[in-house]
């Protein structure tokens, strides 16, 4: 049989998804590892970029810091943290072994896209929408409700969706450190010979990134129908 067709009866087989260690548990692991990094990046990333914004100074300092982690191999990073004494390689709850270490690694990851797309959302608001607000004599707190982030709302999520796809695809690496995930399916498969079993686990992360795509993309969408309709 080629390989194709031994790939192929690999994910089609009942028992390469049920049970311990299968795709579907290892799904879950990845799904989880990239919805938690995602929030922590959010969490940190939105809050300030849109403040930045607003204000309209420390975004050159905090979007080129930001861009620097594109320069930064996630899986270097990732051994870094796990050889340190914190947050080193220890089991974190349902994240599995060197838990804590990938969802950093994983967070800071998603910072850039982030940071710079809210950033310059907020900053490319048409100045004299920004005019208009002030002249209607709203405070700084109402523009920015009411005006700056409405407006800015579908490129920061433009950012959001790149982050989202871009985490879910690299959080294969905590394989590399016997971390949870979809890519302890890859890196086993290929360590055994059995290429099968790599590809196929592969594949399925292929595809998982293109349906996060197609929903986040729809998700814009939704968001940006409404915001444009706006007068």
């Amino acid at each position: 049989m080629t390989l194709f067709g031994l790939t192929w009866d690999y994910l089609t087989t009942a028992s390469s998804w049920t049970g311990d260690g299968a795709l579907l548990d290892r799904l879950v692991e990845q799904l989880l590892l990239t919805v938690t990094a995602l929030g922590l990046a959010l969490v940190v990333a939105l809050p300030l970029a849109l403040w930045l914004g607003h204000l309209g100074r420390g975004g050159f300092v905090a979007v080129n810091v930001s861009n620097m982690g594109r320069a930064i191999p996630t899986f270097a990073l990732l051994a870094v943290l796990v050889t340190a004494d914190w947050p080193g390689p220890a089991y974190f709850g349902p994240y599995g072994r060197a838990g804590l270490a990938t969802l950093i690694a994983l967070g800071l990851f998603a910072l850039p896209p982030l940071v710079t797309n809210a950033y310059t959302a907020v900053r490319e608001v048409p100045a004299d929408v920004l005019e208009a607000a002030d002249g209607m004599g709203m405070s700084g707190a109402q523009r920015f409700w009411r005006v700056e982030l409405p407006l800015a709302l579908p490129l920061v999520l433009s950012g959001v969706r790149l982050a989202l796809v871009q985490v879910w695809a690299t959080a294969t690496i905590a394989a590399l450190v016997a971390g949870p995930g979809v890519g302890a399916i890859i890196v086993s498969g290929f360590a055994r010979n059995h290429y099968s079993e790599g590809i196929g686990a592969a594949l399925v992360v292929a595809v998982v990134a293109l349906l996060l795509e197609i929903a986040a993309a729809s998700a814009q969408r939704i968001v940006r129908a409404p915001v444009g309709r706006r007068p």
